[in-house]
């Protein structure tokens, strides 16, 4: 599976029947110390905060974590607290305004079975907006 674009569409090209996104948690809340470093925002300033998981034939394959600075949710952008369960990536890879960094990649501590243990990361830049994409691979997509 091709790994430097969107996962949304890898796993969608992966996927023998169908695909779709659950949302785990979407809200304001305050992102942890190294998340709040990473985007230079204030360390107590909340974020809007979206965990979903994507699922490809009925399976989650990928948890992702996306925290995104007030200052990224006006004018256009507001559409980012309402995606739902519209893929995440489908709107930042159609937008071109935004504009993706260099991928960050790492290996999880796995807590259990069945828990991510490869990851990565972005941040995707918009003028003076950035906002940050983590990416946990379920052990799903290494069989």
């Amino acid at each position: 599976m091709k790994v430097e674009g969107s996962f949304t569409r890898a796993i969608q090209r992966e996927c023998h029947n169908a695909f779709h996104v659950e949302v785990r948690h979407e809200g304001f809340a305050q992102p942890t110390l190294e998340e709040a470093r990473r985007l230079k925002i204030p360390l107590r300033q909340k974020a809007w905060i979206r965990e979903v998981r994507l699922c490809g034939d009925g399976h989650p394959w990928v948890l992702a974590r996306t925290i995104i600075p007030l200052n990224c949710l006006s004018g256009r952008n507001r559409v980012l607290l309402n995606l739902g369960n519209k893929p995440l990536g489908a709107y930042l890879f159609s937008s071109p305004q935004w504009r993706r960094g260099p991928l960050e990649t790492g290996i999880c501590e796995p807590q259990g079975p069945g828990q991510p243990r490869l990851a990565r990361r972005s941040a995707f830049h918009h003028g003076e907006c950035s906002l940050l994409v983590g990416e946990y691979l379920l052990p799903i997509l290494y069989r």
